[in-house]
């Protein structure tokens, strides 16, 4: 059994994919590599049965009909063999901390396990301008395993996205949840959804993951954000769905999954009212209308309760709010 499984999900990626998984050869054998072919129109399957084909022992590809980066996702975890599984995206890549990672990573299992493994992310943005990483040294403990009662608290920057978490597959497989196709932002429900089972962590203090960003047509640029709002708001549905709050007893990981789905619901509501119309508006409404039915205390609480409440404000003096914490937020966290 190889100790980690690295899925990475490729969408006609024919032109940074090899940068990528050149990075993962330097796990060496304690490293599976899963390269998901999502029906992509380009080289991208020829790219990935040629490294296949080079490195048989270490490397699969999969080929699957388009089904979006969740059902990337999903695949990967149907074949992973590793004890541990970790997404990364095709045009990121890992830095030179990987093989201390394994190594770490290796010493955990030798201690019993951990569910979840904690590395920080560097935004690395195509210009050059606004590179940063994301740390959590103020809110994790370092080079040993904890629980979350050993957390503190988060800052409003700091989200455990996908690039910063690598999960105990069983505990993946075990919670069982299922990445809805052909949805972006998706990630958000992986982590989310898969936080509420994990008891045991190790918080590795390294820029492990390089998030790339600057590409033309990337998920994550504001136009596209906008354009895929309602992705969001479907996202961040399946989030606060995935369990009732106060369902989790431990009073540590219900305040940092409050954290996340605070960070997740204020990102929905600003790239739906970043539209300025009127079809975006109701579509908040409807996603604050279903989180109601699901459980009206949380959702009233995230509504009106917390300062969200000032983004909601109708109208287009609202908008005009919104439009200025937007600017004043990527000015302070270049995130896209």
């Amino acid at each position: 059994m190889k100790l980690l499984t690295v899925t990475v999900p490729c969408y006609n990626s024919q032109d940074y994919m090899e940068k990528c998984l050149q990075s993962l050869l330097a796990g060496g054998e304690r490293v599976e590599i899963l390269i998901i072919d999502d029906g992509s129109k380009d080289r991208t399957g020829e790219i990935a049965d040629a490294w296949a084909a080079r490195y048989p022992e270490r490397v699969r590809a999969i080929h699957q009909e388009n089904g979006g980066h969740g059902e990337g996702i999903n695949q990967g975890l149907r074949n992973a063999t590793g004890k541990y599984f970790k997404t990364v995206d095709s045009d990121d890549w890992l830095s030179a901390d990987f093989p201390r990672f394994l190594d770490e990573l290796e010493a955990c299992d030798r201690q019993g396990g951990v569910d979840l493994f904690v590395t920080n992310y560097h935004y690395d943005h195509a210009d050059g301008k606004g590179d940063r990483s994301i740390n959590f040294s103020n809110a994790l403990p370092e080079g040993r395993i904890f629980t979350w009662a050993e957390t503190r608290p988060f800052r409003v920057d700091q989200i455990l996205m996908i690039h910063a978490c690598t999960f105990r597959t069983e505990l993946l497989r075990q919670t069982g949840l299922e990445m809805p196709k052909h949805c972006f932002y998706e990630d958000n429900y992986m982590i989310y959804g898969n936080l509420q089972a994990v008891e045991r962590m190790y918080y590795m203090n390294a820029d492990l993951y390089r998030y790339f960003i600057g590409r033309e047509g990337q998920s994550v640029q504001e136009d596209v954000m906008k354009r895929r709002y309602t992705h969001q708001l479907r996202a961040t549905q399946l989030c606060f769905e995935a369990f009732h709050l106060d369902d989790i007893a431990d009073r540590r990981k219900q305040a940092y999954l409050r954290h996340e789905m605070f960070i997740m619901f204020g990102i929905s509501i600003l790239y739906a009212r970043l539209n300025r119309t009127e079809e975006a508006d109701r579509e908040l409404e409807k996603l604050w209308e279903n989180c109601r039915r699901f459980d009206w205390k949380w959702a009233e609480h995230f509504r009106r309760r917390t300062i969200l409440k000032f983004i909601c404000i109708p109208g287009e003096h609202g908008s005009a709010f919104v439009e200025f914490i937007y600017r004043l937020a990527h000015c302070v966290v270049r995130f896209n």
